[in-house]
């Protein structure tokens, strides 16, 4: 073939061995065959990275490119926090750099805490019941002469609590990989929830003084989750390091100024003061302590400060090492001591002219939260009007299935689906194995994203969580119903599911009859509201035996509406006279699916 025969063809760092096949028009057992020969073995639904594709490609008759990377915006996936705005809007010359703040994330063992030790020469994992973080710690240290302020946490949960309030606290993730084990569960989803949050991660190859450390497979690991290395071409700077040792640590700390050089990390000093509260405690001795990071204006003794819907005046204020101070700018964590009640970790914190002030805003706060409709999350049934009006052209998804057989056709059918609708861009923030957890909500909440089960269930918390947050959970047994519930919501045609909401529960006393109905049932309600224009079941011995009708609902011989917990009614049913004493009555009422 001559070179003007030869086709450029655009590949990104990353391919399937069957969309390389597409992408060449020719077999996926000829790609196969290629490979092969070139001594890698891949099944045809495995991802290779770019330079293996490209020999591939070369040997195909194609001149391989790699694809130009779009960058993100950070809007893109969620609204920017509150104080970022503000800063924003602050007038350019009162801005000064301020130190980079700093969140270690990572799976369980990995080395985040004796990373952190190692970093700022404290002993605080030998502290620590079983050498795992109890806690959250914020903490600052200086190389070089510049400020890093880290904040260690007890993992993704927490950073993306603070993600879901608004309050993002974090600058840079440092990720920590353990050489030895490579890319886990918690990895991924760590690595998924700094991606939410749009914060750049630098990761700290770990543990690579032990004689079991692959890097090279921990790197390989890496680039299948987005994660490729810069020394590939890839974006992500990986530090080879041994927090035990402490190798790699000046290494790593050069990263991160450099990640932060390349960012604009600024504030004003005598701008608004406010930040995000780390974490909060009733102490014994002390009282409420809560644990700040600033992220503009400086904050003094004396101030009365707004946490959340806690405040009071600060009576007295200590650095990370414990020692009184009498104020502090930004980027720096602190203890106060003063507040009326315990803040929760990603509530945001300003200053206020007085107490009463505070007082004033947390009464008018309350009253608004009572009379306010709370805004709904992004649901399948509601997609299309979206984006008909133009509020989303992205559908995020978090995936969970029972099995790895289950998880990659879905993955790799959304993502075909996603291309036949150009409309919409499916995005998949994250995939996992597993049942739907309370982690997988929060990261739904701080990305307006819906999680997709397939052949799993939800757990009571996440169920709870979801509920109290307006996420949208939807559970599948067949992958077709997935997919097409998914492509009816792009093109419009997804009708509204109708759920059961139980009200409430009663148990069976007595049975009696009635001229009306035959056989009426003395009931006792246990749970919450029986609801005369809702549906029955009987349950006897953990089996529903009738689902129908209420036909009358008395209290006292009087005909009402609703009977609460506590009190006792006789309830009738239309088409079911069989009661007996100690059935379990269940009212609910059907209404349209609100995600």
């Amino acid at each position: 073939m001559s070179d003007t025969e030869i086709k450029k063809i655009i590949l990104p760092l990353q391919i399937s061995v069957r969309t390389l096949a597409e992408k060449i028009e020719t077999s996926p057992i000829e790609v196969i065959k290629v490979l092969m020969a070139n001594g890698v073995m891949a099944s045809i639904n495995q991802n290779i990275d770019f330079d293996t594709a490209a020999v591939v490609a070369s040997e195909l008759g194609f001149e391989p490119e790699l694809e130009e990377k779009i960058e993100t915006k950070p809007e893109d996936l969620g609204e920017i926090p509150f104080w970022r705005r503000v800063i924003a809007d602050e007038d350019e010359k009162n801005l000064v750099a301020r130190p980079p703040v700093v969140t270690i994330l990572g799976h369980v063992d990995h080395g985040k805490t004796s990373l952190l030790d190692a970093l700022r020469e404290t002993n605080v994992a030998a502290g620590e019941k079983g050498g795992i973080t109890q806690h959250i710690g914020a903490y600052q240290i200086k190389h070089k002469g510049k400020k890093i302020t880290f904040m260690d946490t007890p993992g993704h949960a927490a950073f993306t609590s603070m993600r879901a309030r608004g309050a993002q606290g974090a600058d840079i993730v440092i990720l920590v990989v353990a050489a030895d084990d490579g890319v886990m569960p918690q990895t991924r989803e760590a690595a998924n929830h700094a991606k939410a949050a749009q914060v750049p991660i630098v990761v700290a190859l770990n543990k690579m003084d032990l004689p079991s450390a692959n890097p090279d497979l921990a790197k390989r690991q890496l680039a299948e989750i987005g994660l490729v290395p810069d020394e590939w071409d890839g974006d992500t700077i990986i530090v080879p390091v041994s927090a035990t040792k402490k190798q790699g640590l000046d290494d790593l700390m050069e990263a991160i100024l450099l990640v932060a050089d390349n960012m604009d990390i600024r504030a004003n000093p005598k701008g608004e003061v406010l930040g995000t509260v780390v974490e909060g405690e009733l102490d014994r001795f002390r009282g409420v302590l809560a644990t700040l990071l600033l992220q503009n204006g400086t904050i003094k003794m004396g101030d009365t400060v707004l946490a959340g819907k806690a405040y009071g005046r600060i009576k007295a204020m200590f650095d990370y090492r414990g020692t009184r101070i009498e104020k502090a700018g930004p980027s720096t964590p602190i203890e106060i001591m003063g507040l009326n009640d315990v803040p929760h970790a990603g509530d945001l914190f300003r200053v206020v002219e007085s107490e009463k002030k505070a007082r004033s805003i947390v009464a008018e706060l309350e009253i608004s939260e009572k009379t306010a409709i709370k805004p709904t999350k992004v649901s399948l049934e509601d997609l299309f009007e979206k984006m008909q009006a133009g509020e989303t052209q992205e559908l995020r998804l978090i995936i969970k299935a029972d099995v790895q057989g289950s998880l990659e056709p879905i993955v790799n059918s959304l993502e075909e689906l996603g291309e036949e609708h150009p409309e919409v861009s499916i995005v998949i923030l994250h995939q996992e194995i597993g049942n739907i957890s309370e982690n997988d909500v929060m990261l739904a909440t701080a990305s307006d994203a819906i999680v997709i089960g397939f052949a799993v269930e939800a757990d009571n918390a996440a169920e709870r969580l979801a509920e109290k947050e307006g996420v949208s959970i939807r559970l599948y047994s067949i992958i077709y119903d997935l997919l097409e519930d998914v492509e009816k919501a792009i093109k419009g045609m997804l009708k509204p599911e109708m759920v059961a909401r139980v009200t409430g529960r009663a148990n069976v006393l007595a049975t009696f009859s009635v001229s009306r109905f035959k056989v009426a049932a003395g009931c006792r309600v246990i749970d919450g509201v029986i609801r005369r224009n809702g549906r029955m079941r009987v349950i006897r011995d953990a089996q529903v035996i009738y689902d129908g009708e209420i036909g009358s609902l008395k209290r006292e011989k009087e005909d009402v509406r609703e009977v609460r917990e506590g009190f006792e009614c006789g309830i009738a049913m239309r088409n079911f006279h069989d009661f007996e004493v100690g059935d379990l009555l269940e009212c609910y009422i059907l209404e349209k699916e609100t995600l």
